[in-house]
C-alpha cells in the first residue's frame, strides 16, 4: 500500500522540524535536523539552509505500520506558494500545521483553499504549544471560524462526546448513537471515509522541537487516512514536477494514478515517441533505481522530454489549470558577453521545472523576461542560476502584470483571402467569470466549416495568450464561441485560419468597451487598537477598501482588498510603525479593475495599430489581387452573413 502525505504550513509554522520529527520515529533518518541549525533532511539545498526556508518541494519515504509513506515538504514563504500548488496535486492526505501562538495566518487559508479544490483530506496539527503565548483552544476557534467549522480536537482520542458530535455529521451513525449502538470500529470506518470526503478535520497539538503529539499524531493519520489502487487499470499518472539531476538529464516526477509503468514502456506525449529509460525512486537526493512501479506510488523517470507539470499521462484527464499566478514581470540582465540564446536555454530549464515563470523573450525590448510572485523568489532564482550554470545575473524593477478583458459580449469577423487562400471565422466573445481565463466552443454546423478547421480555430485562440488593445497586456476571462466560418475547396490552408480568427479577436475588441485589470492583495493586518487608525488611512490611500474591523484578543483584525501596484512595498513599513509586533498578511487576491488605467495606459505606450502579431482589419481578393478591409468596414464585407 502506498500514500502521499504533503506538510503545508504559513512560513516559521514549524513544518519542516515536524516532518523531521516524522522521518526520525518512523527510522527513515538516524537523527533530527533542525532548520536553524542548517541539517533538516528535507531542507539540504544550499539556498535552503543559507535562508533558512523551504524553497524546493523534497520528498522522503518511509515505512509506518506496514504502508510506504512518501512525505512532501513543501515551500511555505508565499514566494513559492506555485511550487506547493503542484505538490498538491498528488497528495493522498495533507497535514496542516497551525503555530498555537500565532494562530491561522495569511498563508495557512491560502493552503486550505487549494486543498480544498484539489478534495485532498486534511489533518492538522497545532504546533508550538510550548511557546510563551500559545493557546490551542483559541486557534482551534480561529481554524472553525477560518477554515472549518467542521473541525475537531483528537487530542484525547474518540470519546463519547466526540462520537456524538461525529454523529450529528453522518444519519447513519446518529441512528446508532441515539439506540445506544456504539460501536468504536464502526466510529472509525466512519471518521476514515467521513475526512476522505472532507466532511470532518482531526485537530492534534504539541511541539515538534520538542517532541511531543508527535508520536500519537502518526498513529491517528494511519488508521484514519484510506487510499485504495487499481494496479490492473489501464496506466494513468500525473506529472508532478520537472527537475534536472546533476548531470543536466530531465527528470519527470509521476503520480501513479492506475496501472504499472516499466523501464522501457513507450508514449507519445505532443505528438513525439518517447520511452521510459530509467525509475527512480527519491528520498532526498538519493534515489534507488527500479524496473517497475505501481498505482499509488510517487516515482521518477528518465527519458520523457515532452512531459509539463500538471498533465496527465494515460487514462482521462488534461493538464491541470494552476490558481497561484505571478503578478510581476521582471527582466534578466547579463553579461554581453554571454549570448543570449545560451541565457534564454538556461531560463527554459527552470520554466520546465517551475511553469509559473512562464520565461519569454520580448522581441521588442530584446529582453528575457519571467514571472514571478516577490522579490524573494528573484533573489533566489540568481542564486540558482549562478550555481547550476556558473553565471552572475541580476533583474530589473518587477513591473506589476497587468490583464485586459472586455464588459459586455460583441461580435468579432475576421476574413484571410490574399490570393490562393480563403478563410473566414465569425466569434462570440463574452466576458467570463474573473480568474477563468480564455475558453472556447463552437456552435458552428460541421456542414459549415470541417470540424478539423473549428478545431484549428480553437487552437490558435487557446493555445497561448494574446494581446488586448488597450495595453497590449495578456487577455483573460474570456468565453469565445465560433458561431460561423468558412473555406475554400482548393485554396484553403490550415494557416488561413489562425490568420482568420486572430483578426476576428482583434476585430471584436475594437467594438468592445475593453477593462484593463490589476493584480490585488487580500489584506489581513492584526495590530494593537491605537495603530488601527493609521492601517485603514494606509490601505484607502493605496486605493484599497477595507472591511469593519473587529476586535479579539486586545487587538484590531482588519481585512481589505488592495492593489498590488501601491502596496507591495508596505509590509517593510507597517513592521517599523508596529515595531514589528503587529501581523501582516498580503495574500494574492486575483485581478480587479485598474485604479488607475489611464496613467498604466500612458506608461506603457502600446500602439495597437503597430503590432506585428495582430491585425484588426481583413484581406479579401478581387480581380486576382488582395486588398485590405479596415476593422470597422469588415463585417459588411464578410461572405457569411
Amino acid at each position: 500500500m502506498h500514500r502521499t502525505i504533503g506538510v503545508l504550513a504559513h512560513v516559521d509554522a514549524g513544518k519542516t522540524t515536524f516532518s523531521e520529527q516524522l522521518l526520525y520515529h518512523t527510522e527513515a533518518i538516524r537523527r533530527r535536523g533542525r532548520v536553524d541549525h542548517r541539517d533538516a533532511f528535507l531542507d539540504s539545498h544550499e539556498i535552503e539552509k543559507n535562508r533558512g526556508i523551504t524553497v524546493f518541494a523534497d520528498q522522503a519515504v518511509f515505512q509506518y505500520n506496514g504502508t510506504d509513506y512518501t512525505l512532501i515538504d513543501t515551500p511555505g514563504h508565499v514566494d513559492f506558494s506555485p511550487e506547493m500548488e503542484r505538490a498538491t496535486g498528488v497528495m493522498d492526505a495533507a497535514i496542516v500545521i497551525v503555530s498555537a501562538a500565532d494562530g491561522v495566518e495569511g498563508h495557512t487559508e491560502t493552503v486550505w483553499e487549494l486543498l480544498g479544490k484539489q478534495g485532498v483530506p486534511a489533518f492538522l496539527f497545532l504546533n508550538k504549544t510550548d511557546r510563551e503565548g500559545a493557546d490551542p483552544q483559541q486557534v482551534l476557534t480561529g481554524i472553525r471560524s477560518s477554515l472549518s467549522e467542521d473541525a475537531f480536537l483528537l487530542d484525547d482520542g474518540l470519546t463519547s462526546e466526540l462520537a456524538e458530535w461525529i454523529a450529528e455529521r453522518d444519519e447513519e451513525l446518529l441512528e446508532r448513537f441515539v439506540d445506544d449502538r456504539y460501536d468504536e470500529e464502526v466510529w472509525i470506518a466512519a471518521m476514515r471515509r467521513m475526512i476522505a470526503e472532507r466532511r470532518i478535520f482531526p485537530v492534534m497539538t504539541g511541539s515538534a522541537l520538542k517532541d511531543t503529539g508527535i508520536v500519537e499524531f502518526l498513529g491517528w493519520l494511519d488508521l484514519l487516512t484510506e487510499t485504495a489502487w487499481d494496479q490492473d487499470a489501464p496506466f494513468a499518472a500525473r506529472v508532478y514536477k520537472i527537475r534536472h539531476d546533476d548531470s543536466g538529464q530531465r527528470v519527470t516526477f509521476l503520480k501513479l494514478l492506475a496501472g504499472r509503468l516499466s523501464v522501457r514502456d513507450e508514449f507519445t506525449l505532443h505528438g513525439e515517441a518517447e520511452k521510459i529509460t530509467q525509475i527512480r525512486r527519491y528520498n532526498g537526493h538519493r534515489y534507488e533505481a527500479r524496473d517497475a512501479a505501481y498505482a499509488g506510488e510517487l516515482i521518477a523517470v528518465t527519458g520523457l522530454s515532452g512531459a509539463h507539470a500538471g498533465e496527465i499521462m494515460g487514462g482521462a484527464g488534461s493538464r491541470a489549470g494552476f490558481t497561484l499566478i505571478p503578478s510581476l514581470s521582471a527582466s534578466v540582465r547579463f553579461d554581453p558577453s554571454i549570448p543570449a540564446t545560451d541565457m534564454l536555454g538556461h531560463f527554459r530549464k527552470l520554466d520546465a521545472e517551475d511553469p509559473s515563470l512562464s520565461v519569454v523573450w520580448d522581441e521588442s525590448s530584446r529582453e528575457i523576461r519571467v514571472r514571478v510572485m516577490g522579490k524573494i523568489q528573484l533573489d533566489v532564482l540568481k542564486e540558482v542560476v549562478k550555481e547550476r550554470f556558473g553565471t552572475e545575473i541580476s533583474f530589473g524593477e518587477p513591473s506589476i502584470l497587468y490583464k485586459e478583458t472586455i464588459r459586455s459580449a460583441v461580435n468579432g469577423y475576421g476574413h484571410f483571402e490574399p490570393l490562393r487562400h480563403y478563410s473566414e471565422v465569425h466569434l462570440r466573445i463574452e466576458p467570463a467569470g474573473r480568474g477563468t481565463g480564455i475558453s472556447f466552443e463552437s456552435e458552428c454546423h460541421p456542414n459549415a466549416l470541417a470540424p478539423g478547421y473549428q478545431n484549428l480555430v480553437g487552437q490558435t485562440l487557446t493555445e497561448k495568450p494574446h494581446r488586448g488593445i488597450l495595453a497590449g497586456a495578456p487577455l483573460t476571462d474570456l468565453k469565445i464561441t465560433l458561431t460561423n466560418g468558412r473555406a475554400h475547396n482548393e485554396h484553403t490552408a490550415g494557416g488561413d485560419f489562425r490568420e482568420a480568427s486572430l483578426r476576428a479577436l482583434r476585430q471584436g475588441l475594437e467594438k468592445a468597451d475593453n477593462v484593463l485589470l490589476e493584480p490585488v492583495y487580500d489584506v489581513k493586518a492584526k495590530v494593537s487598537p491605537d495603530q488601527m487608525g493609521r492601517v485603514l488611512s494606509d490601505i484607502q490611500q493605496a486605493h484599497g477598501r477595507f472591511e469593519a474591523p473587529e476586535q479579539a484578543g486586545g487587538a484590531a483584525l482588519i481585512k481589505g482588498r488592495v492593489p498590488v501596484a501601491t502596496f507591495m512595498d508596505y509590509p517593510a513599513a507597517f513592521a517599523s510603525f508596529t515595531n514589528g509586533k503587529g501581523t501582516l498578511s498580503l495574500r494574492p487576491g486575483g485581478y480587479e479593475e485598474c485604479h488607475n488605467t489611464e496613467d498604466v495606459i500612458g506608461h506603457a505606450g502600446y500602439d495597437k495599430d503597430a503590432d506585428p502579431e495582430y491585425s484588426s482589419s481583413s484581406v479579401f481578393c478581387a480581380k486576382g489581387k488582395g486588398y485590405t478591409v479596415p476593422w470597422d468596414e469588415a463585417e459588411e464585407a464578410m461572405h457569411l452573413l
